[in-house]
């Protein structure tokens, strides 16, 4: 029986990703978002994905590829003010969106990874989260077609006060697309900096999990203190080297004094 959970290439490791299928994608912003796998993933033609992933990159890069290519059916997620395509496929009902409090999806997906079915938070208590409503996608009229619905709520005693918690369902997904800066043989991974920020999550969120490294390198070189995310939940590895672009949504600069 063997570990290595190695294949060569991005577009085998996504080839078996269906019509259909549900994905959980690291990265937040453009960091830390898997390209080469999403990339390779635009090139199979699968389409009608549910994708849960923090944000929807943008026009031109990200998960906005695939949104553009019209592969993507439903986007679960907590920010989506980069992508304009996003905005006109949304309120044109061709995109089905479920906007979740940043916290509570990391959370979601945590549970799922973990066999959690579900969880109680305050955040939302009040709100259309909780109390339905929110349109999740609209007609082509312009009308709410489909709308989130009412959550559970229930009163627990904190600290000698009663507060109201609304209940929260896990997320998991049949695959997980992440980038991580180093894997071994075994799929333990490392993330860079904040690169790391839902990759984790994402991964455990995933049935089938996928990840692509720009370092691989052999069992044991990576110190078990620094693993990020342990192999268990890890089942296919793929290099695509330290020189893959990396962008960011805006370059800010401050003028210089005195200009």
């Amino acid at each position: 029986m063997t570990m290595d959970t190695t294949v060569g290439s991005p577009q085998e490791a996504v080839a078996d990703i269906p019509d259909g299928a549900s994905l959980a994608v690291g990265g937040f912003g453009l960091c830390g978002n898997p390209m080469a796998l999403i990339t390779a993933l635009l090139d199979t033609g699968s389409s009608g994905l549910t994708v849960v992933s923090n944000n929807c990159g943008v026009d031109d890069w990200g998960l906005g590829l695939l949104l553009g290519a019209g592969r993507l059916s439903k986007m679960i997620s907590s920010y989506v003010g980069e992508n304009k395509e996003f905005e006109r496929q949304f309120l044109s009902g061709e995109l089905e969106v479920e906007l979740t409090p940043q916290g509570t999806l990391a959370e979601k997906l945590r549970a799922g990874g973990s066999g959690i079915a579900a969880f109680y938070t305050q955040t939302g208590v009040g709100t259309q989260v909780a109390e339905g409503g929110l349109p999740r996608r609209y007609g082509s009229d312009g009308s709410v077609a489909v709308a989130s619905p009412v959550k559970e709520t229930r009163n627990f005693t904190v600290d000698g006060e009663e507060k109201t918690f609304v209940l929260e369902e896990a997320i998991s997904t049949d695959f997980a697309l992440v980038h991580a800066l180093r894997g071994d043989r075994h799929g333990n991974l490392v993330f860079n900096k904040s690169a790391r920020n839902f990759s984790p999550l994402a991964a455990m969120a995933g049935k089938v999990c996928i990840a692509q490294v720009e370092e691989l390198v052999e069992p044991g070189e990576i110190d078990p203190d620094a693993v990020h995310l342990p192999g268990v939940f890890v089942h296919r590895v793929v290099e695509v080297g330290s020189d893959i672009e990396k962008r960011i949504e805006r370059r800010t600069v401050r003028e210089s004094e005195g200009a």
